[in-house]
């Protein structure tokens, strides 16, 4: 039988970019790590 990892994402942090983005940190325990980026819309274009 194989031994089969699972990554398990914790997360690390959100923050909010220069350009305006959030961004989420999330690693696993055996190192690693991703970064996702969401794009906010400006509630003052409407």
């Amino acid at each position: 039988m194989s031994k089969q990892h699972v990554h398990v994402r914790l997360n690390q942090g959100i923050a909010v970019s220069e350009e305006g983005e959030l961004v989420e940190q999330s690693r696993c325990r055996c190192g690693e790590s991703w970064t996702k980026t969401y794009q906010v819309e400006d509630p003052e274009t409407d």
